[in-house]
């Protein structure tokens, strides 16, 4: 049965790493003493030690180690041999390049689909997704393909943010830019708020936190989805 948490963010405003899903992530990985941490997507292209130590000092707080998942001879055999899989934010392009060279999309969405415990947070969350398409990251890299984990039917859009009106900027919103890509794809979209996240257990996927969520289909209004409902599209 997959367990999973896609959070929207890492870090919320005046607060530390991870720090305010925190209290969530102990009970999520409740059991497990080690997780391997994805550092591929390289958040201002910090080096993977760094990332691997950033992380390692969050999860510290609620008694879990981690290890990078680069500091393995096989990073298959890490994958195939988890408890629990961490895959942080960054450049969505970068991660979905490296996993593919990693040859690790297969092995990583046949761990996560049986049951092993994740938690992805922005470029970790987009890759849970049909596809990458709807991440808001420049195309540094040029991944072999789009395709990501299809571990939920639809794709994420993280920091989804509201029009401001009184902002001067006069480019696209977000919500254009998300039916942009429905004049050419089908796939449904989940525009997920800063320090919301979705909780996947089997088949049911619950947006937690307290903010709505907008969703997003192609030919239809978008609609907005309270706190603790089932994410559902018709």
């Amino acid at each position: 049965m997959k367990k999973l948490l896609i959070a929207s963010t890492s870090t919320v405003h005046g607060s530390n790493y991870l720090a305010y899903i925190l209290p969530t992530l102990k009970k999520h990985f409740k059991g497990v003493h080690e997780i391997i941490f994805i550092p591929y997507a390289r958040p201002g292209g910090i080096s993977y030690d760094g990332y691997t130590k950033k992380a390692k000092e969050a999860f510290e707080k609620i008694g879990i180690s981690i290890r990078g998942i680069h500091e393995f001879d096989s990073a298959k055999n890490a994958i195939s041999n988890a408890k629990g899989i961490f895959t942080g934010g960054g450049n969505t392009f970068e991660l979905v390049n490296q996993l593919y060279k990693n040859d690790l999309i297969t092995v990583l969405k046949e761990v996560l689909t049986n049951g092993i415990p994740y938690l992805g947070t922005s470029a970790g969350s987009n890759i849970c997704g049909v596809t990458m398409m709807n991440t808001n990251d420049m195309p540094i890299v040029y991944p072999p393909s789009f395709d990501t984990l299809g571990v939920i039917p639809f794709n994420i859009n993280a920091h989804y943010l509201d029009p401001d009106p009184d902002s001067t900027h006069m480019g696209e919103t977000r919500e254009m830019r998300i039916k942009e890509y429905h004049i050419f794809n089908e796939t449904p979209v989940l525009g997920l708020r800063e320090g919301s996240w979705l909780e996947v257990l089997g088949n049911t996927i619950t947006l937690r936190g307290s903010l709505t969520a907008r969703c997003f289909q192609p030919n239809k209004e978008a609609i907005e989805l309270t706190p603790d409902s089932e994410v559902v599209f018709h």
